[in-house]
């Protein structure tokens, strides 16, 4: 509240815990190169007069521009890669669709009901759809069944039961339900049961991986946090508003004047679906296709892959390898991998050649091209080729791992997991999993409980994240905590009997932000700590608040590394140590600089305290804490009775320390003058 801040600010800045506001950092895998560095053999003879024709300046002799950052992600089809026919059965979205379309069984019902009762908050609607959806799991149904385990996890409509989720995900799964194969799987990863994790996983992976090939395209699996802090995230929520996004105008306008860059720009947004804009290959090859005619060479490898894999046209591999060729003349040198999958399927091009193939990639390899070294390291595992040989395939799957890649994370998990070529690693073999299969067609869940909030469906989007926190996303565990914190006063969380209780919210927000803070969101682990420090949501617990402000410190987060040195100066869940105190506060100012202000006030104070811990002057800070919740309250009490708007209770609060400064300059104007009379007397 301002009216107790403007008070006691500067005191309590060295007295109190630090309140968090971090970002959550990405956990980034980097792998190291254990299985050896085999020298390649050289280059083949005849593949470089190939080479050096294509690479050959345009005739004109102009000198091509720079080559910018390349979008395209360009590789071949697993060999050993199988098609499924729907990659995600089951899923609300896949359901609300057929409904949409006249397809209306009873599961299809049920669910249209579910989700639009909850948008529109008609609790008695909820509850006959969740009693739909008993009726059809107790008939065997995997898919209701799953949406039920869903509902039973988070206590929509009915007592929240981790032990029956459990089951009927399990139930679901066996049926073939692959979110609940997902839930399932983020389980036993939780309990650190890796093997039974990396059975699931990495099922769920293979199926990731297929559906990218099945499906033409993989689905845009775009990770938007709602909120920076305790504050929602306006800048970057913006940026996903769609076609009505200002910034999409202008780059649109832009374009409409003939600019070729913006059109390139916005054939990407339409070839991946970006800022909550719907994939479209029409309109992405549209404005390729003017990018390249206006002069702009970004577009043209973009232009090749759209008709290699025949997105939105009819497969032409002949114009494709001339997109090609132009893009690598350009020095776009990606556009290698594209000639060599022509030459890997022996289409638009003279014949197979995997000779040719596996040099175009190792072109595509000697300019730091991921997709190039994926490629390599996929021949070389499966020996397509060129010789078979483990150690070539682990060094460029690591290269091509540490820039992200999610195939090339798939190929390396099943080799950790089998001890293939390098150490059997589960743990690491179940993280590389489950970073391929969050890239599943179950992750659409995040875009839609984006789109939801956006539109200002909240109570839509809490479910839609709930549902997707269960399958072990943190951006929508820490989004629907978010939400639960942030909306507590509005009708946006179910809860058994109706709204949701204030017990009920706090409870859910409280282990979705503990599930967020196990996998590195600093945030929450900090409001996991303050939740146990201060017993918000759930019993107090010093010990497990200093654990959770230690994860928030594994991020370098400044304001966890401030409160664990307040717990060692004051011994609460952690050992009195001064020194300790002192590092920890002296590592919070190297994190963070701007909290000079707090950090010397709390080294002061520390100095002080290992002086003489039992001067009143320490024992006076150390009452502050509990002086702030009394004027808290009294404030609080006082603008309520009074009918003080905050505004206005600021501009008195500030009223009331103007008087107390002047009547305390009053008197020690009165004590100068007495000390002065005194001295006159004695003169």
């Amino acid at each position: 509240m301002l009216v107790a801040r403007v008070v006691l600010l500067f005191l309590l800045l060295s007295t109190t815990l630090l309140g968090a506001r971090g970002v959550a950092k990405k956990l980034v895998l980097v792998l190291n190169d254990d299985a050896g560095t085999d020298e390649e053999e050289g280059s083949i003879a005849g593949v470089q007069d190939e080479l050096s024709q294509l690479e050959n300046p345009p005739e004109d002799g102009s000198v091509p521009p720079e080559p910018e950052e390349s979008f395209s992600d360009w590789d071949f089809p697993d060999l050993d890669g199988t098609e499924i026919e729907e990659p995600d059965p089951g899923s609300w979205r896949l359901v609300m669709e057929e409904v949409e379309h006249g397809k209306n069984d009873s599961y299809g019902a049920a669910v249209a009901q579910l989700i639009n009762s909850v948008s529109d908050g008609e609790l008695e609607l909820i509850q006959t759809a969740v009693k739909e959806l008993q009726g059809l799991a107790d008939q065997g149904h995997a898919h209701a069944q799953s949406t039920l385990a869903s509902l039973y996890g988070h206590g929509y409509g009915m007592e929240q039961s981790d032990l029956k989720s459990f089951l009927f995900h399990h139930f679901a799964a066996e049926g073939g339900n692959y979110q609940s194969k997902m839930a399932l799987a983020y389980s036993y990863y939780r309990q650190q049961l890796f093997e039974e994790a990396a059975h699931l996983y990495a099922e769920l992976a293979a199926a990731a991986v297929a559906s990218f090939v099945s499906a033409k395209e993989g689905p845009l699996i775009e990770h938007v946090r709602l909120n920076y802090g305790p504050e929602e995230s306006k800048d970057s929520l913006k940026k996903f508003r769609g076609e009505e996004d200002d910034d999409f105008q202008f780059l649109e306008y832009q374009a409409q004047k003939g600019n070729s860059a913006a059109m390139h720009k916005i054939g990407v947004i339409y070839y991946y679906g970006l800022r909550g804009i719907p994939r479209d290959h029409l309109r992405a090859l549209s404005w390729f296709t003017k990018s390249v005619e206006k002069g702009d060479s970004a577009s043209l490898e973009f232009l090749g892959e759209i008709y290699a894999r025949g997105f939105g046209v009819e497969r032409n591999y002949t114009k494709a390898y001339d997109y090609f060729k132009k893009a690598i003349r350009e020095k776009r040198f990606s556009a290698y991998n594209g000639i060599g999958y022509l030459y890997f399927i022996g289409q638009g091009v003279d014949k197979k050649n995997m000779t040719k193939a596996k040099e175009f990639y190792k072109r595509a390899a000697d300019h730091n091209d991921p997709n190039g070294f994926y490629n390599l390291g996929v021949i070389y595992l499966k020996g397509a080729g060129v010789k078979k040989s483990i150690k070539m395939a682990s060094r460029y799957l690591i290269l091509a791992a540490n820039t992200g890649h999610p195939k090339a994370y798939y190929q390396l998990a099943k080799m950790q997991q089998r001890g293939l070529g390098m150490k059997k690693d589960l743990p690491t073999a179940v993280d590389l999993y489950k970073a391929v299969a969050e890239r599943g067609p179950w992750g659409a869940l995040l875009r839609w409980g984006l789109e939801s909030y956006l539109k200002g469906e909240i109570a839509l989007s809490l479910l839609l994240y709930s549902r997707a926190a269960e399958l072990g996303y943190e951006v929508a565990q820490s989004n629907a905590a978010w939400i639960l914190d942030k909306f507590h006063e509005e009708a946006v969380c179910i809860g058994k009997n109706g709204y949701c209780t204030v017990e009920e919210r706090h409870h859910r927000a409280h282990t979705l932000w503990r599930f967020a803070s196990e996998q590195g969101n600093e945030y929450a682990a900090l409001l996991i700590g303050d939740a146990y420090y201060y017993g918000r949501g759930t019993v107090k617990d010093l010990d497990r608040a200093a654990e959770a402000y230690m994860r928030a410190r594994l991020q370098f987060n400044a304001q966890a590394m401030y409160n664990i040195g307040y717990m060692h100066e004051h011994g609460l869940g952690l050992p009195k140590d001064f020194h300790l105190a002192k590092r920890y506060y002296d590592l919070a100012l190297d994190a963070d600089q701007s909290a000079f202000l707090p950090i010397y006030l709390a080294l002061g104070v520390l100095w002080l305290r290992q002086r003489n811990e039992e001067s009143m002057l320490v024992k006076a800070i150390d009452m502050l804490p509990e002086l702030s919740k009394q004027f808290t309250t009294w404030a609080r009490d006082f603008t309520t009775a009074f009918s003080i708007e905050e505004g206005n209770a600021t501009l008195l609060t500030l009223v009331v320390c103007l008087v107390t400064v002047l009547y305390l300059r009053s008197l020690r104007r009165q004590q100068r003058q007495q000390e002065d009379a005194v001295y006159d007397q004695q003169e």
